[in-house]
């Protein structure tokens, strides 16, 4: 996930060489059920645990028992599934800074949110506190981390280059390891601003809360409102900012 690369450091007194660790980034082409869908940006790691929460939370299928199998070879990945619940037909690429097919889904048409869960000021502080020791990160400063956290503590903590698609290897990995984990009784926390297509992936995987030591969009809000998802933000130290359902979050 990191490798070593030559650079120059300069500052105001001198220039010199060094050997500067960066984030790997690579393409994943996925297939689904023969046709190429789209082709993703990531970090090489937990490419099954991506295609398989990324089938999830952008609405491939409704349910995870409707992946029948993932194969990855190289820098391909073929899925097959049962009963799409969308058409499959080719995408443009997904760079790492971007949701990806997300932001195609029709948010006036996603379902509530069925779950009741609340978290406190301490669970989301904890929370951000386990996602920010991604040794990754203090390294090269390239990556971002995303956990789901249940009552009892962290389900997952995932890193990479996207913070979407951080998000997809923590479902993802849920899934490949065949566990029957209700997302309703989860929350999400991420380094990264929760944008809409973050919104957009929550709802649809049924993540009932999201926290954030980033900002939030105006439409992230929207999709929150619509869909019961609460939203924290600028979480920093002993401060935050709840945007979106506050009866989610006890004070």
């Amino acid at each position: 996930m990191i490798k070593d690369f030559e650079c120059l450091k300069v500052d105001e007194i001198k220039v010199e060489k060094a050997i500067c660790p960066v984030a790997e980034e690579v393409p994943l082409s996925i297939f689904i059920n023969g046709r190429h869908f789209a082709t993703a940006m990531i970090s090489p790691q937990m490419r099954k645990e991506f295609v398989a929460g990324h089938l999830y939370s952008e609405r491939i299928v409704s349910a995870v028992e409707e992946i029948e199998s993932i194969e990855v070879e190289g820098d391909v990945a073929r899925a097959i599934v049962a009963n799409p619940i969308r058409a499959i037909v080719p995408r443009r690429p997904i760079v790492s800074g971007c949701g990806g097919i997300a932001s195609f889904l029709d948010e006036s048409k996603l379902p509530r949110i069925k779950s009741d869960l609340t978290i406190n000021k301490k669970q989301a502080q904890e929370a951000m506190k386990a996602i920010s020791l991604s040794e990754t990160h203090i390294a090269t400063g390239g990556v971002h981390s995303v956990g789901l956290f249940d009552q009892s503590g962290p389900v997952s903590i995932i890193e990479d280059i996207g913070r979407h698609n951080a998000l997809d290897k923590a479902i993802g990995s849920l899934i490949i390891k065949g566990e029957r984990f209700d997302l309703g009784r989860a929350f999400a926390a991420c380094t990264g601003r929760v944008s809409s297509d973050m919104a957009l992936k929550c709802s649809v995987a049924g993540i009932p809360i999201v926290v954030s030591r980033g900002a939030t969009t105006g439409l992230a809000i929207t999709i929150a409102q619509r869909t019961g998802l609460g939203i924290i933000g600028f979480l920093r130290g002993k401060r935050l900012s709840v945007y979106a359902n506050p009866e989610r979050f006890v004070i």
